[in-house]
């Protein structure tokens, strides 16, 4: 380009206003920074009194649907079993979750021992129904979250968190305050009283909640009781997607923020699928993530029972999907699809 006297004044005030205003320069890279949801809510100051408010529902227990009113602060347990302190099986990264949350680290799974709805089909039932695992503090739990982190893990995968939610929520803050900064999984079965899923606001960056049955009585039956999970469930997870709303992966596929739901399908027909699919497509986003999971199997207490005493077949798999289709949802799981490619190949072949 020629000197000119013309080009010369151009590029001066170009220099001079980036001179002057030099953080308009930077504003669009601070604004894409990503920060978990409880880094936020730190900032603000309100992260402590989240923990405060969680820590006291432990004096008269309602944490859950179950609302078993127990004093766990003095030791007293209630239907999940649970002491005050969180008791952890182990910890590690799992590459066998969904491919958003595993990329090439893992995700960052904590499985917590006991659980709030004890289902007799139940695949980790030691964990859930014996309780197996040690006791720890929350400090623990921090560290486990930060040695996670350090390993190379995607995110912190909280499994089974609905009974020690204060506990997490503390040990979440202990982690922060240590350099912690990834996205929180809330690994759930669901049986989530809205209200308490509301004082996770703001903290929780994704859900990863089951729904598990669209019939009171098949919970009831199958789950010690729960007939009110299918309409409690619903509700839960149409607060978790108000507050994250469908998944926002990173540019490499991760997930960082969003509602992942996991449909386990039974044996004839117990799990309800269509029922289920059809309450997505009206509930929620069609392009809400859904995972249909093939991968059933007769555990713990199952075989007492006909209906659910076999695995589920192809053709009950396929029609879990073919259903998902026939009411527009558009993110199932890469992993359901490929298999559902796989089976359409051979009934088509």
């Amino acid at each position: 380009m020629a000197f000119t006297r013309r080009n010369f004044i151009k590029s001066s005030a170009l220099l001079s206003g980036l001179l002057l205003f030099p953080s308009s320069l930077f504003a669009k890279r601070k604004e894409e920074r990503w920060a978990p949801a409880y880094e936020k809510l730190e900032g603000e100051g309100k992260l402590v009194q989240r923990i405060k408010q969680a820590y006291a529902l432990f004096e008269k227990c309602r944490l859950c649907p179950r609302m078993c009113g127990v004093n766990r602060l003095k030791g007293e347990k209630g239907f999940c079993r649970a002491p005050l302190k969180p008791v952890i099986f182990s910890f590690n990264p799992h590459f066998g979750e969904e491919m958003p949350l595993v990329g090439a680290g893992g995700s960052g799974t904590i499985f917590f021992s006991n659980c709030n709805l004890r289902c007799i089909f139940c695949q980790n039932w030691p964990i859930a129904h014996e309780g197996k695992g040690k006791e720890v503090e929350d400090e623990d739990v921090a560290d486990m979250m930060l040695k996670l982190q350090k390993m190379g893990c995607h995110n912190i995968n909280l499994v089974t968190p609905t009974h020690v939610m204060p506990n997490i929520l503390n040990a979440t803050r202990i982690a922060l305050k240590k350099g912690l900064r990834l996205p929180l999984v809330y690994n759930t079965s669901g049986y989530e009283l809205p209200e308490i899923v509301k004082i996770l606001d703001g903290i929780v960056d994704i859900y990863l909640p089951d729904m598990k049955y669209m019939d009171p009585d098949k919970s009831a039956k199958y789950s010690s009781g729960a007939s009110d999970y299918p309409e409690v469930t619903k509700r839960a997870i149409v607060e978790m997607h108000r507050q994250v709303g469908v998944l926002q992966p990173d540019p490499q596929g991760i997930a960082l923020r969003g509602v992942m739901i996991r449909h386990l399908v039974m044996p004839n027909r117990v799990s309800g699928a269509e029922k289920f699919l059809r309450w997505v497509a009206e509930a929620l986003p069609k392009n809400t993530y859904i995972n249909i999971m093939a991968q059933y199997r007769v555990e713990y207490k199952a075989y007492e029972h006909q209906e659910i005493a076999r695995g589920i077949t192809a053709q009950e798999f396929m029609e879990a999907m073919d259903w998902a289709q026939k009411y527009g949802l558009t993110n199932l799981d890469p992993q359901s699809k490929a298999l559902w490619n796989f089976y359409q190949q051979r009934r088509s072949g």
